[in-house]
This record gives C-alpha cells, structure tokens and sequence, in this order.
C-alpha cells in the first residue's frame, strides 16, 4: 500500500529545521516508508535536506510562499493566505494526492482547515482531539475531549467514547478498552446535568465497554481506558499534566514515569471524526515529534482506522 503523507514544513516554533530532522530519523527508523510531501518554502527547505542528506526519491517538496503565524486568526488567514503550507496541505489533502496531514503551525488553522476542506464522517456531529495519559503501571490510556468543543451535549460525549474506544483498539492496541466518564462521584446519577446526561446513553453505547464513572484522581491509575470528558475539563488536565512534566524538570526529578509526561514522545494529536488523518502537533515540536506523528499518521493508515469509524457509525 503506497502512502503520502504531507507534512507542514513551515508550522511550529523550531521550524523548518526540526521538520527536517524528524524527516531524517523517520526514514532512517522506518522500513516501509511512506512517501512524505514536504509543504513549504523551498528555499528553505532544500538546503536542510541537502546538509542532512535526504534521499530525493523519498520525498516530494512542494513550494509554498506563505505562512500562518501561530497568532494569527485562524479563519481569516486561511482565507486571505492562499498560498500558505497549511491552506496547500488541506488542498492536497481535500484531492487526494495526499492520504493524511501534520503541522505543528497554528493549532486553529488546522482545524478550521479540517472542518473546511474535509467532511466529518457521517453521522459524526463534532470532530475532537484527545491527548493520552500514560498511567502509573507503565500502561496508556486516551482522554477526549481535551480542547476542540469546549461545550458538549450528552450525545457528543457518546460519539466521543466511540472514537476514543476505536482508537485505543487500532493505535494503542488494547484489546477492549475500559471507557470511564470523568466525574465528581463514581455512583449513577453524580456530576452536572451533562455528565447525568450522558451516562445513559454510554450505558445503552453497544460499540463500547462502559465501566461507569470514574474522578479525577483515577486518571493517572488503571481504572479505564479511555477517558471522555468536555473540552474545557480535558483541556486543563491536559495542561496541568503538561506542568507536571516541566516541574520535574526543573526540580531535576530523575522519573521514568513524569518522562513520558513529555510531550514529545507522543508526537501529536490526531483529529478523530474527519474523514482523513489530520495531526496536530505541539509548537514546540523537535525532531522526535515530528518523527512520532508521521508514525502515528503511518499507522491510522495501516490499521484503516477511520474505516473502522465509518462503520461504527453507519448503524
């Protein structure tokens, strides 16, 4: 199966140069390589693949004149930055020429771009982008939402526990995972009037293995799986979780554990309920980020993990 994956050459804080050497350690790491369109100034980008000898035939680089800041209004630079490697990477996206996206650039520009150029899957009404959590005993659990839909209804949290479940099954590779609602109480009937809305509905969710509520000091155990939530929760967990990390660091914690609190080591996030694979990446991203999204973008490929969501949701 041939692959094209693009990458966003100009996205992220440490760019183009930390692209280029995550382009290099991906095809030094991989054995069946996809082929890579590079988005981007071309006069940046050819120098760096010549000084870290990136074979001509493994790539594709395809010119673009403009950049989105990372400040910038998502909508509006879309619309009047044409030429930008985001806009192009949709374009070539949205046609076909490429089968999955990654940028580490304006977050909201991607996902402006996503929800423009490519359909949610049927039946799917809010895309969403989760974040994994690793847990004490070395195993990984995933979190959603953590920042798209800041207010959800009972249902988007159901659709959220699907996609979620899907993607713990084909990425992570647990077998049936455990889906525990983020609550304030573990008994029936806790929590707000979405969280009480929403249990039902993952009660009666054939597509998913429900253990019931689970509380914010649960996350980090192995008490579920998979972890669904509204965006406001998810996305200060996620912060919080990302300080955790920078504490230790700089109490020069030596952890095993608060390592893999790093963000690098995961890479992104994908984009889950879109039609095609689309990553977001962090803007600090350095090579080993770059190397792990085009990895995972590599491997929801592989697995046919948005056919598989189709077909959860054709019923």
């Amino acid at each position: 199966m041939s692959m094209n994956i693009g990458l966003d050459m100009m996205g992220g804080d440490l760019a183009p140069l930390e692209a280029v050497k995550g382009v290099q350690l991906y095809l030094k790491e991989v054995t069946n390589p996809a082929t890579l369109w590079l988005v981007g100034d071309e006069s940046k980008i050819r120098p760096l693949l010549q000084e870290y000898a990136i074979p001509e035939g493994a790539v594709r680089v395809v010119h673009s004149s403009q950049v989105i800041g990372m400040h910038e209004h998502p909508t509006k630079a879309l619309k009047e930055k044409q030429q930008s490697s985001i806009a192009i990477g949709f374009h070539l996206l949205a046609t076909g020429k490429m089968d999955a996206f990654i940028s580490a650039g304006n977050t909201g520009a991607m996902l402006v771009g996503a929800l423009y150029s490519l359909k949610p899957i049927d039946g799917i009404q809010r895309p969403t982008i989760s974040t994994v959590i690793p847990k004490e005993n070395g195993k990984t659990g995933v979190l959603l939402d953590v920042g798209l839909n800041s207010d959800c209804k009972a249902e988007n949290l159901n659709q959220f526990a699907t996609l979620g479940s899907l993607y713990a099954q084909h990425i992570l590779g647990i077998g049936e995972p455990r889906v525990g609602l983020l609550n304030i109480g573990e008994e029936e009937g806790k929590g707000n009037i979405l969280a009480q809305a929403a249990y039902p509905l993952l009660k009666e969710n054939s597509h998913i293995h429900f253990i019931g509520n689970i509380e914010g000091r649960d996350l980090l155990l192995d008490k579920a799986d998979v972890t669904v939530c509204e965006g406001f929760t998810g996305n200060v967990i996620l912060k919080l979780a990302e300080s955790l990390f920078d504490i230790t660091r700089q109490h020069k914690t030596e952890s095993e554990y608060f390592d893999r609190f790093d963000a690098e080591y995961y890479g992104g996030t994908p984009l889950l309920g879109v039609t095609k694979p689309v990553i977001i990446g962090h803007g600090i991203s350095r090579s080993k980020s770059f190397l792990n999204m085009v990895k995972l973008a590599q491997k929801m490929l592989e697995t046919d993990l948005l056919g598989k969501m189709k077909e959860s949701f054709l019923s």
